[in-house]
């Protein structure tokens, strides 16, 4: 069995710092994809651009989406993903700094399955890295690829 694979859609470069030093912290060892708008997370999950040829049967176990991205949004890459058949079932965290209702609001109705709003202290953020990474590699069972 191939790795569980995080994919984090983040496009500021101290956020992605932020986060795999939490996730080190918490010892969370599993790889992470990091594409820094939504178009690079579109090309990573069906295999296109610089990630033709990859083995898509290869899926993560949890996408971490920030919402505010270049090129397309990610309510934007949410909505392309929920509506392919190969990619519909994947669970996707909305990790954003968002506090907009409307944000909440449509990340669910777009089929989120879950909404959490980046904390601004370093050890909340830890904390938050630590519960997320428990729920979503430890004790969540993901949809087979492609059911």
């Amino acid at each position: 069995m191939e790795d569980k694979i995080i994919l984090l859609v983040e496009d500021n470069p101290d956020d992605v710092e932020l986060t795999l030093r939490a996730f080190k912290q918490n010892n969370i060892s599993n790889k992470v994809i990091v594409a820094k708008d939504g178009v690079e997370a579109l090309d990573y999950l069906f295999g296109k651009g610089m990630y033709a040829g990859r083995d898509t049967k290869n899926m993560p176990v949890v996408i971490l989406l920030d919402l505010k991205l270049p090129k397309i949004n990610g309510m934007e890459v949410l909505k392309t993903l929920r509506q392919n058949e190969f990619t519909k079932l994947l669970p996707v965290v909305i990790l954003t700094s968002s506090t907009q209702e409307q944000d909440v609001v449509n990340g669910y109705k777009l089929g989120a399955n879950s909404y959490v709003r980046k904390p601004v202290d370093f050890t909340e953020f830890i904390q938050a890295v630590k519960s997320l990474g428990l729920y979503w590699l430890i004790w969540n069972e993901p949809p087979p690829v492609g059911k």
